[in-house]
């Protein structure tokens, strides 16, 4: 048996997630409850409708949660670490609000939160603090006492998220064509947000020119580019893109896309691509469809091939890296030194989001964290 470890003062872990459709007749109602309040054109609406009607209507995003949660449990177990792990979506069921009122009935007081999103942004992390905090009034205006939330750090630079993905990539390289393999670029991708917000990502002392969360992602693919070229003596160029663009066409949104740079690419002479997604936890629908459909179509418009890496997914590195994380908040909650496992020149992440970090672009109800009451 295993030696037990301790998560005290934690007696659960909340998977969450954005949630997906798992039918035809589910996408309409789930793409209404992401786009409530956020003005999404009724066009970009129906085409993403149809992204998911591709696929029968179903995201695999709930299917490659459930594995996630198996391979939490299983990994704990393990480990000895006897820590329930449950698993709520913040637009589909299993509904957030549902799993922490099941969480409350189970006596549960003390959860820690782990996002499927690993960087600072409004929609990548203080979102999901706000629908904590919405959740918890619920529960609270319902007669129950809503247990004290902490969401798990910025895991974007711990081992157990980059080498899974470093390792993808040298599968991809190995699976294209030998003459074209040694000449490759690799197409770093994250999903497009708002300029305005990419600026204001992260304590508000880093403001400015894509804050935290260009920086985070480019460190990331820095430290992936540079441990590939170790790894086969080959300097692979390299570029962070992104896809995914879902806001009114005034707005500016980061650039370049995918599919744009990839026409670069083939008109600058470049012989082949990897697409590596470092900014997705799995292969959901803006992995399948904007990659895997799209960009995979604009390559073979081009005759510029391609291959696309894996995400981290359900990797038992990830698992315990997310085991690792539980134990490094439990220690630092409890008063205990504790040492925090990061690669790159950014270091580990901030517990608590402080005053000002990744601001909502509209007044927003208190976020589960530093400046919440139920922190």
């Amino acid at each position: 048996m295993p030696e037990a470890l301790d998560a005290t003062p934690y007696d659960a872990l909340l998977l969450l997630s954005f949630g997906g459709p798992e039918g035809p007749d589910e996408v309409v109602p789930f793409l209404e409850n992401v786009t409530r309040g956020r003005g999404i054109p009724k066009e970009r609406l129906k085409e993403v409708g149809q992204h998911y009607f591709l696929f029968d209507g179903i995201s695999p995003i709930n299917d490659q949660n459930r594995t996630l949660l198996d391979a939490l449990r299983k990994d704990f177990a393990e480990h000895g670490l006897d820590l329930p792990v449950y698993w709520g979506n913040r637009n589909w069921a299993p509904y957030l609000t549902d799993t922490l009122r099941e969480m409350a009935a189970d006596g549960r007081r003390r959860i820690l939160v782990l996002a499927t999103s690993a960087y600072a942004s409004y929609s990548g992390c203080r979102q999901y603090r706000e629908d904590l905090a919405g959740a918890l009034a619920v529960l609270e205006g319902e007669g129950l006492e809503p247990p004290k939330v902490d969401k798990l750090r910025h895991y974007f630079n711990h081992p157990g998220f980059v080498e899974p993905m470093t390792e993808g990539v040298l599968r991809s390289l190995a699976e294209l064509p030998e003459e074209v393999r040694t000449g490759a670029h690799l197409v770093f991708t994250t999903h497009s947000i708002p300029v305005a917000a990419a600026d204001t990502s992260g304590p508000a002392e880093g403001h400015g020119d894509g804050g935290a969360y260009v920086r985070q992602h480019l460190d990331v693919a820095r430290l992936i580019a540079e441990a590939v070229r170790e790894e086969t003596g080959t300097d692979h160029p390299w570029k962070l893109v992104y896809q995914s663009r879902s806001g009114a066409p005034h707005i500016p949104w980061l650039e370049p896309d995918i599919c744009d740079h990839l026409e670069e690419l083939h008109g600058a002479g470049v012989p082949a691509a990897v697409m590596v997604p470092i900014g997705f936890v799995s292969d959901h629908m803006e992995v399948l469809y904007d990659l895997d459909t799209e960009a995979r179509a604009k390559a073979g418009e081009l005759g510029l091939p391609v291959r696309r890496s894996a995400t981290v997914g359900s990797d038992p590195r990830f698992a315990a890296a997310v085991r690792d994380l539980v134990l490094e908040r439990a220690a630092a909650e409890s008063g205990r030194r504790v040492a925090r496992c990061a690669l790159g020149a950014l270091g580990a992440s901030h517990d608590l989001c402080p005053v000002g970090c990744c601001p909502a672009r509209t007044p927003k109800p208190a976020a589960a964290g530093a400046d919440s009451p139920y922190a």
